[in-house]
């Protein structure tokens, strides 16, 4: 009997699998080729030559596997940018839409822990690949072309971070941080973040240090998410030596956390609201906000007495992307530190969040920590809390919680059901589950302005799976 090929599945954002296991080469040209048949079929009329870009992060094995994907679309008669080095994925992005090519490729896990690697697809526009894109590729995965046409096409290998780091120049304020003198940290988490901050600041008076900026495909034992328990070497840092900012970095620098000070964590939900404060009120900046359903209340608070417009959407920054592209959007950002920008590309960057937290240091003359402090005192103090419990038939087992009435004391007032779970409760607390996109898990969220009672909305929602 013939071995059935392993199911490719796009999650939240793209394909992601264990190395050698589901994630193959065998399964990346699979992949690949339905990629290039998918554009062969579908824009061909609208490109006389179609050119895709494809970039890689760190990770174990991602430079051989962005070449393998190049030859297989190069033998499609598709035009390869191969860029020449490891880059975050936002600059993939800025680079499809600056230079008008048909699509991206992504050679990326993101944050998720090394054993993974995965295949992210970015469309004309720099944003992620909806699911009338995915769903029509993981189709022509049984059947994808073996016929290859006579004129095949080329790869090129690029520096592409040149024109995304002038991009960075130019949206930020640079000529206010000419004589700023901030001490600034940066943790590329092993990512491949690694730098480009310092090229943008080159020429002022703030110098970057980094740590954990080398290759290292095992992170060094540690998951590349900017996340708490996988920060306890930049804590340590930080307890040791003075610094006025430290941004984090997730695996391939699309994501952000950063501290304050000697170690105060700012958790990329606060980044979102302090990022909101900064482009409407020092930038005047006009436009809307987008978070997922398991965004921070902060975000509600915000905005409604800004009086901004709040869209809210499922969780993965794709819905956020088609919301940018169809909305006049300030900011837009997702509960795990993705946040993306008005005049940009359709999708998140941390290095642009960073950069853009260091800007409102400068134009307010103040530590992040007086920032910080300011913000909590006019919206109010929240305490998020997420944690991932591995299981299996993750959705059936989020379904029955719909129906509880109280939690820990509190009557239940709404019920959100529309991705996950989200149970609010009388006192703005609640509890959310939510199946993983991208791992066997279910994700359990907890917020309350209490930072007990979202301990132990946490413990009990755990308790409800386990």
């Amino acid at each position: 009997m013939p071995k059935l090929e392993p199911k490719i599945k796009f999650g939240t954002d793209g394909w992601r699998g264990v190395i050698s296991d589901d994630f193959t080469f065998q399964n990346v040209r699979r992949v690949a080729q339905a990629i290039a048949d998918y554009y062969s079929s579908v824009l061909s009329t609208q490109y006389s030559v179609l050119k895709i870009a494809v970039g890689y992060d760190t990770r174990f094995l991602s430079d051989r596997y962005a070449k393998e994907v190049s030859q297989v679309l190069a033998k499609n008669g598709i035009g390869v940018i191969l860029s020449d080095r490891p880059i975050p994925t936002p600059m993939l992005s800025f680079a499809v839409r600056h230079r008008g090519l048909t699509a991206g490729v992504m050679i990326t896990a993101s944050h998720n822990p090394a054993e993974y690697n995965g295949i992210k697809i970015k469309t004309s526009s720099g944003a992620a690949a909806g699911l009338e894109v995915t769903d029509e590729i993981e189709k022509l995965l049984s059947h994808a072309s073996r016929l290859f046409p006579h004129t095949l096409g080329w790869i090129k290998k690029e520096d592409l971070s040149k024109d995304y780091i002038n991009f960075l120049k130019s949206y930020i304020d640079l000529g206010r941080f000419k004589n700023a003198k901030f001490k600034v940290l940066v943790d590329a988490m092993y990512g491949s973040g690694n730098g480009f901050i310092a090229g943008v600041l080159k020429g002022t008076k703030i110098k970057p240090e980094f740590m954990r900026s080398g290759i290292n495909p095992s992170f060094a034992g540690l998951m590349p998410e900017p996340v708490l328990e996988n920060l306890g070497p930049t804590i340590e840092k930080l307890k040791k030596e003075k610094f006025d900012l430290c941004l984090v970095l997730d695996g391939d620098a699309d994501r952000i956390a950063c501290f304050a000070g000697r170690g105060v964590f700012i958790s990329p939900q606060k980044v979102l609201g302090l990022l909101i404060l900064h482009l409407s009120q020092d930038r005047k900046m006009s436009g809307g906000v987008v978070k997922t359903i398991a965004g921070t209340t902060l975000i509600d608070k915000i905005t409604k007495e800004l009086n901004l417009r709040l869209f809210e959407t499922p969780v993965g920054f794709k819905y956020i992307s088609a919301l940018m592209e169809k909305e006049n959007v300030l900011v837009g950002g997702e509960e795990a530190g993705g946040i993306g920008f008005k005049g940009y590309i359709p999708e998140r960057d941390g290095t642009l969040a960073g950069l853009l937290l260091l800007e409102m240091m400068i134009y307010r003359n103040k530590t992040m920590l007086e920032i910080l402090n300011e913000m909590e005192d006019r919206f109010g103090r929240y305490y998020y809390l997420r944690e991932g419990i591995k299981t299996q038939n993750s959705k059936a087992k989020t379904q029955k919680f719909k129906n509880l009435k109280k939690i820990l004391g509190k009557e239940v007032v709404e019920v959100k059901d529309y991705d996950g779970i989200k149970l609010i409760c009388s006192d703005e607390s609640w509890l959310m589950f939510r199946p993983s996109g991208t791992e066997p898990l279910i994700r359990v969220y907890a917020e309350s302005r209490d930072s007990k009672r979202a301990e132990k909305l946490i413990e009990f929602g755990k308790g409800l799976i386990l």
